[in-house]
């Protein structure tokens, strides 16, 4: 401590430029807490008031999602029942204002910050709708209380496809609501489920061991141990399957991480799913919020976690009991991807005694592809639907007859 006041005071009063204590106090916590491993860092009061969002999934806003082109704000689809779907909306709309302000110059974080503000407050955005030249037009809308749709589903032939994009507090009741739908939709002639958890970077460690206990009856789902290797927590399912034993497939690819990670392992490790696509990220650890003073907090990493088979997946990732790729009518070759074991101070595999020194093979590099997940063009999710077919019809094969037994003859 006093080579770190030495270092301070100096800098504080030799620095070429005049910095604040508040400046250097904030970059010393967050070098600190950023040397310990990838995931843990220091929150200041921007970021923990976003962090909250994210978790709870509900904001005041216009309920779009967005994103950047050319410096302008682009939809990509109004949410049902908010302000922006009833102002009428549309994916490609462009807005170019924001309360008077235009938004080329601002980061999509500040444009959305913009977008987003108390219930009931209104706010005009300029809307340039089609070709360049049309003339844009205002939009007046009033904020309102957002809820993020974490979970979409629909229906593929008699198969039932749902995607989570997080784990909120809106994923469990989205999951129920899907799972529903699509019984309701399909009755009778639904076969199974494909739960697609691509590109699902995770969220609540609980809404994950929830979204699992919704296909598990009994059993283990994740447990967890702290600095001394000793069982801190542990979860198994209550009774119960949202599915009623209908098949599942579950998609992951190295976009699936942490809280995904969680429930791939669980369905896996307790035969209740078939995995298919690609390894996953490989984050087997749990961070806790602690909340510090003036609306401040500290993001660490407390335990690792487990599945019910014993398994870390730390720098390892889930590996899928049918590897399929993303691809195209041909399979064209592409760089890996960023994995966990890659980010600079990842924790180490508790469970291996000689740590490798890269990541496992996982095959071939994954191919390139444009298809958005759950579109026509997805390959992987059309090789999801196609295996439940195919353990539809086997289950209805008629029953073989047993053969008769072998009668040996001997003479005499």
């Amino acid at each position: 401590m006093g080579l770190f006041s030495e270092v301070f005071e100096r800098v504080r009063g030799q620095y070429v430029e005049k910095v604040t204590d508040d400046q250097l106090v904030k970059a010393a916590i967050n070098g600190m807490l950023t040397s310990l491993d990838p995931h843990s860092s220091f929150l200041d009061t921007d970021d923990f008031t976003e962090m909250q969002v994210q978790t709870r999934g509900e904001f005041g806003g216009l309920g779009i999602e967005v994103t950047l082109e050319n410096g302008y704000v682009k939809v990509i689809s109004p949410i049902d029942d908010t302000p922006a779907a009833r102002a009428g909306f549309q994916t490609g709309d462009l807005i170019t204002q924001i309360d008077g302000e235009p938004v080329q110059g601002l980061s999509l974080k500040q444009a959305v910050d913009k977008m987003r503000g108390p219930v009931g407050q209104p706010i005009k955005v300029m809307v340039r709708r089609g070709q360049a030249e049309t003339t844009p037009f205002e939009v007046s809308l009033t904020r309102e209380v957002i809820k993020s749709q974490p979970v979409k589903s629909r229906a593929e032939g008699d198969v039932g496809y749902i995607r989570i994009t997080g784990f909120s507090r809106q994923t469990q009741p989205g999951l129920e609501k899907a799972v529903q739908t699509l019984q309701q939709q399909l009755g009778s002639k639904l076969i199974g489920y494909v739960i697609d958890l691509r590109n699902n970077p995770g969220g609540l460690l609980d809404q994950a061991v929830s979204v699992a206990d919704s296909f598990i009856d009994k059993g283990n789902i994740v447990s967890t141990r702290g600095r001394d290797g000793v069982e801190t927590q542990r979860f198994d399912a209550a009774a119960g399957d949202l599915t009623k034993g209908l098949p599942i497939v579950v998609l992951v690819n190295g976009g699936s991480a942490s809280a995904s990670e969680i429930v791939a392992g669980a369905l896996q490790d307790q035969h209740r799913a078939v995995l298919m696509g690609t390894q996953t990220f490989g984050k087997g650890s749990v961070q806790t919020i602690m909340p510090l003073r003036d609306q401040k907090a500290m993001k660490i990493t407390t335990a690792r976690y487990y599945t019910p088979s014993g398994r870390s997946i730390q720098a390892l990732g889930v590996t899928p009991d049918i590897t399929v790729e993303q691809a195209k009518l041909e399979k064209v070759a592409q760089a890996p991807g960023r994995k966990e074991a890659d980010l600079r101070g990842a924790l180490s595999n508790d469970t291996l005694k000689n740590q490798p020194a890269t990541p496992p093979a996982t095959g071939a590099a994954a191919p390139k592809s444009d298809a958005v997940p759950g579109s026509a063009e997805d390959y992987q999710l059309q090789r999801a639907v196609d295996l439940l077919i195919g353990t539809s019809l086997f289950r209805q094969l008629p029953s073989q007859p047993q053969a008769n037994p072998m009668v040996t003859k001997t003479s005499g």
